[in-house]
C-alpha cells in the first residue's frame, strides 16, 4: 500500500502535528509495541517454564522487525488485524512463534499498547506546554506594568496591564498542564485478563505451575512498566478515553480563547498585536494589502475539532454494552491519534507566535488616550464624594461630560473629556484642576495587576523547573 497526494491522506499525515507525534501514532510504532506486549507475556510465562529460553529469545530477536506489508496481506484473508500481526510475527520466529499470544485476547494486547502510546503522547504535550508557559512568563515580565485598555462585552472598560492579560492566558494553561500531569499519573493499561476479564484462560494455562494469573499479569506488566486496572472486561474502561479527550479539549479551549483575543487585537480598530508576517507572505489572493491572522484562525479551527472529540469518547464509554462491543474500535483509531496531533499543532503554533508576536506600543497608547479617560472618571467620582459632593450629583456632572466626549469621538476628534470636566464649575467647587488632571491619568489606574502578574510569572518558572527536575 502506498500513499501520496494522488489519493486522500489525512491533513495530520503531513500538514498538522509534529513528526514526533506522528511517530507515536504510526502503524510501525503500534506494531512494535504489540510485539513488546507479546514478549512481556512470554517472559512472564517463561518464569514458570511454559515458554523456553530459546522461544523467548527468538521472540525478542524479532520484536522490532515489523513487516506491515505481510501483515496486511494476511489481514485480507483473516479479516482480523491482531491475528494477522500474530501470524506475521510467528512466521519470523521459527522457534518461538507457536507460543505468541498464549492465553490472551486481542484487547490484552491492543489496550495496553494504546496506553503506552497515550503516556508518550501526554509526555510530549507536557513538554510543549512547559515551553509555552516559559515564553508567556517572559511576556508577562516584559509587560507587567504596561497599561492597556481592558474590554468587557468587547467594549472599552477600565485599564489593565498587558502583562496581566498574558497572565490570564498563562494561568489557564498552567491549570491545563496540571490536569495533563494528573492524567499521566492516572493512566492504566488493561493488564492481562482475557476475553471477558476473568483470567479464566490464564488460570487454566497456569495450573500446576505455582504461578497465579494475577502473578503472571503483574510480572508482564512490570516488564512493560505499565500500571493497570484491577478490574476490566474485555477492555479497560472507556471512561479513561473520555478523560483523556476532556483534558485535550481543555487545552484546546484555553488556546482558542487566547487565539480569539489575539485575532480581535490584531484587527485595525485595535491594532495592538500582530502575528509575525514574512517578507514574501501573502495575506489574501484578492486583496494584496491584507495581513490576516491566519495562525490564530488555524488554532481556533483545530481547537473546535478537538472540542468535538469528547462527545465520541462519551458515547463509547456510555454505550460499552456488557463486557464488550466493537463499535468503538473504528472511531478510537481516529480520535485518539487526531486529538493528540491537533493539540500538538496548536501548541507548536502558539509557541511560535508568542515568541515572535509584534506588540504595537503606539496603538496601545492611542487606545488608552481614546478610552482611558472614561474609566478614570470613576476615580473623579470617588474623589468628589470624599470632598463633600453628592455622589448622585457628581455622577450626573460626569455623565453629561462623558456623553459630549463620546459624541466627539464619533466625529473622529480627540477625546475632550478632561477639558470638559475641568470646565465644569460644579466639579471645580470640590476638586482643584491639578487633582482632576492627576485622577484622569488612567495609566495609573491598574490596581495590583502588575504585581500579581509578576508573581504568576515566578510561579510558572518554579513549577516548570520542578517538573523538569522530576522528569530528568
Amino acid at each position: 500500500m502506498t500513499f501520496d497526494h494522488q489519493t486522500y491522506i489525512s491533513p495530520f499525515t503531513w500538514r498538522y502535528g509534529s513528526p514526533a507525534m506522528r511517530q507515536i501514532w504510526s502503524e510501525t510504532h503500534k506494531r512494535r509495541l504489540m510485539r513488546r506486549v507479546w514478549v512481556a507475556l512470554a517472559a512472564a510465562q517463561h518464569q514458570v517454564g511454559l515458554v523456553t529460553a530459546a522461544q523467548l529469545a527468538d521472540l525478542q530477536s524479532q520484536a522490532d522487525n515489523v513487516d506491515i506489508t505481510r501483515s496486511l496481506e494476511i489481514e485480507q484473508e483473516t479479516r482480523h488485524d491482531v491475528m494477522a500481526e500474530i501470524r506475521t510475527f510467528a512466521e519470523q520466529c521459527p522457534v518461538g512463534g507457536g507460543v505468541i499470544h498464549w492465553g490472551a485476547t486481542s484487547a490484552d494486547i491492543t489496550d495496553n499498547v494504546d496506553v503506552l502510546r497515550l503516556r508518550t503522547a501526554v509526555d510530549l504535550l507536557a513538554e510543549r506546554l512547559e515551553k509555552l508557559l516559559l515564553l508567556l512568563a517572559d511576556k508577562i515580565e516584559e509587560t507587567a506594568v504596561l497599561p492597556t485598555m481592558a474590554h468587557t462585552h468587547i467594549q472599552p472598560a477600565e485599564p489593565t496591564t498587558l502583562g496581566y492579560r498574558f497572565a490570564v492566558y498563562a494561568q489557564d494553561l498552567l491549570e491545563d498542564l496540571i490536569q495533563l500531569q494528573t492524567l499521566r499519573q492516572s493512566l492504566r493499561g488493561k493488564g492481562l485478563k482475557g476475553a471477558v476479564g476473568t483470567q479464566a484462560a490464564y488460570q487454566e494455562l497456569l495450573q500446576g505451575t505455582g504461578m497465579t494469573p494475577q502473578e503472571m499479569e503483574a510480572a508482564a506488566m512490570r516488564w512493560l512498566d505499565l500500571p493497570y486496572f484491577p478490574i476490566a472486561t474485555q477492555t479497560y474502561t472507556r471512561q479513561q478515553d473520555l478523560r483523556v479527550q476532556q483534558v485535550l479539549a481543555g487545552i484546546a479551549a484555553s488556546l482558542h480563547k487566547f487565539a480569539l483575543d489575539f485575532r480581535i487585537l490584531q484587527s485595525p480598530p485595535f491594532g495592538e498585536w500582530a502575528e509575525p508576517f514574512g517578507k514574501r507572505q501573502v495575506g489574501s489572493s484578492a486583496m494584496p494589502f491584507k495581513r490576516n491572522p491566519i495562525n490564530m484562525e488555524n488554532i481556533c479551527s483545530l481547537a473546535r475539532q478537538v472540542a468535538a472529540l469528547p462527545a465520541v469518547a462519551w458515547d463509547n464509554a456510555s454505550q460499552a454494552v456488557l463486557e464488550r462491543s466493537l463499535d468503538d474500535s473504528a472511531n478510537r483509531r481516529i480520535f485518539q491519534a487526531e486529538g493528540f496531533l491537533a493539540v500538538d499543532e496548536l501548541l507548536l503554533r502558539m509557541e511560535r507566535i508568542v515568541a515572535d508576536m509584534q506588540i504595537d506600543g503606539e496603538a496601545i497608547a492611542r487606545n488608552m488616550a481614546l478610552y482611558g479617560p472614561f474609566a478614570a472618571t470613576e476615580r473623579v467620582l470617588m474623589a468628589l464624594v470624599a470632598a463633600g459632593a453628592s455622589r448622585q450629583e457628581g455622577h450626573e456632572w460626569i455623565r453629561a461630560a462623558s456623553l459630549q466626549a463620546w459624541a466627539a469621538l464619533r466625529r473622529g476628534e480627540e477625546n475632550p473629556l478632561l477639558d470638559l470636566l475641568l470646565a465644569e464649575a460644579e466639579i471645580g467647587r470640590f476638586l482643584p484642576a491639578d487633582q482632576v488632571r492627576a485622577l484622569m491619568n488612567a495609566s495609573t489606574y491598574t490596581g495590583t495587576a502588575g504585581e500579581r502578574a509578576l508573581a504568576l510569572a515566578q510561579t510558572l518558572r518554579i513549577f516548570v523547573g520542578r517538573t523538569a527536575v522530576k522528569r530528568g
